[in-house]
């Protein structure tokens, strides 16, 4: 009867402290492994296969929270902005976030974007790449850097909004130089 008593006074704490925690079975994509294969909406009311991109050329995979925020706008408009030089890499850039893909296509318009958004609403492949926020269905701010094989290359934790797409594209330059040796 104690030990139930005292596992009553402990069962808040661990009601708080649950959604933190990292579970040991959650999936992560790490540098040097497959990337996991995925099927989601575009903004344009397409589908985005992954297992499309194998074979031509590099993949930019960039998580966001949410479209219409101030970092989130900040990043995809960088990414806009820089579309060329990373294209110029043999890369293709697409944004993701648990947005309905009504919300992206709103998005996409107001800020003039030229890559595509998908919408994980859901939040099963945000779950998948490990970058589901805890409690809540959005996504952390992480980008992925796919080599033609789909074997991820980078994963940018520490993500700038500002300079992600410049770090990408200076990324790009450098693992293409190495992969070329």
């Amino acid at each position: 009867m104690r030990t139930a008593s005292k596992l009553l006074k402990r069962l808040p704490l661990l009601l708080v402290w649950l959604p933190f925690a990292s579970p040991s079975w959650a999936q992560t994509a790490n540098v040097g492994s497959p990337a996991p294969l995925f099927r989601l909406a575009q903004h344009d009311g397409g589908e985005f296969n992954l297992a499309n991109r194998r074979g031509n050329g590099w993949t930019v995979l960039y998580f966001y929270p949410k479209a219409g925020t101030p970092g989130c706008t900040t990043q995809a408009c960088a990414f806009r902005d820089a579309i060329d030089a990373i294209r110029q890499k043999n890369a293709e850039v697409y944004g993701i976030s648990t947005d309905a893909v009504a919300d992206l296509q709103r998005f996409h318009r107001e800020h003039r974007l030229n890559f595509p958004l998908l919408s994980d609403p859901d939040a099963q492949v945000t779950d998948v790449y490990g970058v589901k926020m805890p409690v809540l269905t959005m996504a952390k701010r992480r980008t992925f850097l796919l080599d033609p094989d789909l074997v991820i290359r980078l994963v940018e934790d520490d993500v700038d909004p500002a300079l992600d797409a410049q770090r990408i594209a200076d990324a790009l330059t450098k693992l293409q130089a190495a992969s070329a040796r």
